[in-house]
């Protein structure tokens, strides 16, 4: 089911709030650090955003045409949608970060039910927590075929970030 309708962010900050892990204007947003000008219901200085990745960010929930239920709004359902952020073996890959520390049952779900419908492979995140506090870093785990798991997991293992 695709919705036409015109869904609107507000008062969703999910993606201003840290979950994502981005770079603004110099300031490192991470969990646990949000944005400097997320006032938890906006932008502060929304008309000087970055184009980079503020205008460029693809909330899964808000794009034209999105799968998503209206339920999966990211701060309703405790989750963020990237649809295919990255390829493997030229098949699109979506990523799935909680807005908290894992993503709910309900929407996690959901995601592995879409994933396997539609034959696109998924990764998601889990937040790290060391003495209360949220980390920088994020458990990845990849779910898909098993090579797609072996493969996403050993370039997790080098290193590499596929969905930043």
């Amino acid at each position: 089911m695709k919705h036409a309708i015109n869904r609107q962010c507000q008062p969703c900050t999910a993606c201003c709030d840290g979950w994502v892990q981005m770079n603004i204007k110099g300031a490192d947003v991470y969990p646990g650090c949000p944005c400097p000008h997320s006032t938890g219901k906006g932008c502060n200085d929304y008309a000087n955003r970055p184009i980079d990745p503020c205008d460029n960010f693809n909330c899964g929930w808000i794009i034209p045409n999105s799968p998503l239920p209206d339920w999966m709004k990211p701060n309703e359902a405790k989750v963020m949608v990237l649809f295919n952020k990255f390829q493997w073996r030229g098949v699109p890959v979506d990523v799935a970060i909680p807005v908290g520390k894992r993503i709910p049952p309900r929407a996690l779900n959901w995601l592995k039910q879409f994933a396997e419908q539609h034959g696109r492979p998924l990764v998601y995140l889990e937040q790290e927590i060391l003495d209360g506090k949220f980390q920088k870093d994020q458990q990845a785990v990849a779910y898909g075929p098993p090579d797609f798991q072996r493969e996403v997991m050993t370039q997790i293992a080098q290193g590499k970030r596929l969905w930043i």
